[in-house]
């Protein structure tokens, strides 16, 4: 059921143990006060990886309203979700940026691109699973390839928040990451779901006021101040031409400043090179796992069957990173947050979902405060963006510890310790010419090939045979 919502009871409480079905409502009063709580879950992360990205965090809170609405209706009303930007890509987009280069416009459009491809490889992958079944999923991508490839994307990008955001400013990110620490743990309601939020404002305030009363910071800033090997001014950004340190605020509103209050974000055609999609494509395995997972979550939540529902799901959110991207906007995946907004709240009904996403729509509509996002520090970023990382490679973790895999069978260790270390270093292997493979895209295809391969191998060598001669292996 799409629409036509049944009401729940009387409509405004819920007795001990009743959950509230996605086919059913509480009353429309109480259900845009779900769906509010919903924006205000999904909203931390759906903009700080956009910024961390170099995309326009306005585009994508609007889009991502879309997404889910998209989703909802490809799912039939079946799998409640909201659909918010996606971190598995971060890797891939500063490696596209790198390769690109400082023009910001081209940059943009090649990554969305890219992006974009992802998508519809997402969808295709979702139509064979419609068809032929989840078992496919299981196995093309067994819980040790999953979750090393979830701990690669998150790990893989240890490097940015070293060598990009924790040096802008360095005890406004350690101090970031202290609160959001504190948040997290300390607070076990919604407060402590938000804690990344809360942490982020709390380091935007205090740059602030930073600014006010200890004066600027001397810092490197990605793109700025470029000098060449003489300390001479030069143009753009390279081998011979690097940003270096300069005097600056933390926090600047002129951008805040010149946006309207109200118009359309800036929107932005994308770009397609061949090079730039295989460094996003390792991506997508890990949206498959996150869709199967969030899929199967609500099912026990609900004690409802939806594992017909998780081929239409996959094939929902590649159509919307599709969507999303051909405007400019970011990836999108389900949200483990919202789905623990349900959780708590034992409301699961689809229409609150319909409401936070008209809600992210209208948010996105207002180009001042896409402005004001955007004018987030570095060092607070790098603060945030150390636990989200962290987070993420640990739920790779969280994936083998759940499916006990085996790491004193060699085929699941050898790949998997390879393929993590590629992409944390990370690792470049010229292929040849202007390609290459790098850190978590390299990390991915020795992570997934050398799974496969060692699994033949061996399967082969314990195979019961003639027994070798003196002298040859065995």
């Amino acid at each position: 059921m799409v629409f036509g919502w049944t009401r729940h009871g009387d409509g405004r409480h819920l007795a001990p143990g009743e959950v509230v079905r996605p086919d059913e409502r509480l009353s429309w009063p109480r259900m845009i006060g779900f769906g509010a709580q919903h924006v205000i879950a999904m909203f931390g992360a759906t903009f700080v990886f956009p910024l961390v990205m170099g995309l326009d965090p306005n585009v994508a809170v609007m889009m991502s309203g879309v997404a889910t609405i998209m989703f909802l209706l490809i799912v039939k009303g079946k799998v409640p979700s909201y659909l918010g930007t996606s971190a598995s890509f971060v890797g891939g987009v500063f490696a596209i940026r790198a390769a690109v280069g400082t023009d910001q416009s081209v940059a943009d459009a090649v990554v969305t691109g890219s992006i974009l491809v992802a998508g519809l490889v997402l969808a295709l992958a979702g139509l064979a699973v419609h068809v032929l079944g989840v078992q496919i999923i299981h196995r093309v991508f067994p819980p040790v390839v999953t979750g090393a490839v979830v701990m690669l994307i998150g790990f893989g990008l240890a490097y940015v928040v070293a060598d990009v955001y924790w040096g802008q400013d360095q005890w406004v990110a350690l101090i970031t990451m202290l609160v959001t620490f504190v948040v997290i743990v300390a607070f076990k309601g919604f407060a402590g779901r938000v804690g990344v939020l809360i942490g982020l404002v709390t380091g935007f305030a205090l740059s602030w006021v930073l600014d006010r009363v200890a004066g600027p910071v001397t810092s490197v800033l990605p793109g700025q101040n470029l000098r060449d090997a003489a300390g001479a001014a030069c143009p753009a950004e390279g081998t011979y031409c690097v940003a270096t340190a300069f005097p600056h605020d933390r926090v600047s509103f002129d951008a805040v400043a010149k946006a309207d209050w109200f118009g359309l974000p800036d929107f932005h055609a994308p770009d397609f090179r061949f090079s730039a999609v295989l460094l996003v494509l390792p991506a997508v395995i890990a949206l498959i796992a996150e869709n199967v997972g969030h899929v199967k979550a609500v099912g026990e939540m609900t004690g409802t069957d939806v594992d017909p529902y998780i081929g239409r799901a996959i094939i929902a959110d590649g159509a919307a990173t599709v969507v999303t991207s051909a405007v400019g906007g970011s990836p999108t995946t389900t949200y483990a947050e919202n789905i623990g907004v349900m959780a708590a709240t034992k409301v699961y009904s689809t229409a609150a979902y319909y409401i936070a996403g008209l809600i992210a729509i209208l948010f996105g509509l207002c180009p001042k405060f896409g402005a004001l996002v955007a004018a987030t520090p570095g060092g607070v970023l790098g603060g945030v963006t150390v636990i989200l990382y962290g987070m993420i490679g640990l739920l790779g973790a969280k994936i083998w510890i759940e499916n006990r895999v085996d790491f004193a069978d060699p085929v699941n260790m050898v790949p998997i310790g390879a393929g993590i270390i590629l992409a944390i270093g990370p690792v470049t292997h010229m292929i040849g010419g202007d390609f290459s493979l790098e850190g978590i895209a390299l990390g991915t295809v020795v992570v997934v090939g050398g799974y496969h391969l060692l699994r033949v191998i061996a399967g082969r060598s314990s195979r019961p045979g003639p027994h070798p001669a003196p002298g040859e292996a065995g």
